[in-house]
């Protein structure tokens, strides 16, 4: 493993507070940098999906109203992303929190963060999605898996 910083995937669920806690038993004291993504410009969409077509369009949002509601996002982001830290401070790890809007899935934005820092390890936690969920790992997990520069430490949900 190498000696870069440790990338948590947090989305502020009990199964990412639980990998923050498990990551940080097994690592010790590592820089970590704790992610949330979120993306930005989402609320510009609203107009313009499958509901709009089925019931006629939706009224239009104001674009002053619509960047309230993207600085929203970013902000509870962010606290998320705090919050994560905090936990892996606690956990021993030596922690920053990040949000980071992106564009693209929150998989491959953890796996650029991790290129980016020249990751030792990144964290993620399993969602359970349903009755295969014993058998297969929720997307986010797998594609961090398939994408990943370095190696990935998946915890799953106990639910």
């Amino acid at each position: 493993m190498g000696t870069g910083p440790v990338i948590l995937g947090f989305d502020g669920t009990p199964v990412s507070e639980r990998m923050v806690a498990e990551v940080g038993e097994l690592l010790g004291e590592r820089d970590a940098l704790v992610v949330t993504v979120w993306e930005t410009g989402r609320v510009f969409d609203l107009g313009a999906g499958p509901a709009a077509t089925l019931t006629g369009p939706v009224a239009p949002i104001d674009l002053r109203t619509a960047e309230q509601l993207d600085k929203a996002a970013h902000d509870s982001a962010q606290r998320t992303a705090s919050r994560g830290a905090e936990l892996a401070l606690k956990s021993g790890l030596r922690a920053e929190g990040l949000a980071v809007a992106d564009a693209v899935t929150v998989a491959e934005t953890l796996v650029r963060l991790a290129t980016e820092h020249k990751a030792s390890v990144i964290g993620v936690g399993a969602h359970r999605h349903g009755r295969l969920s014993e058998l297969l790992l929720g997307s986010t997990s797998k594609d961090v898996l398939r994408l990943a520069p370095c190696p990935v430490l998946v915890i799953r949900d106990e639910s």
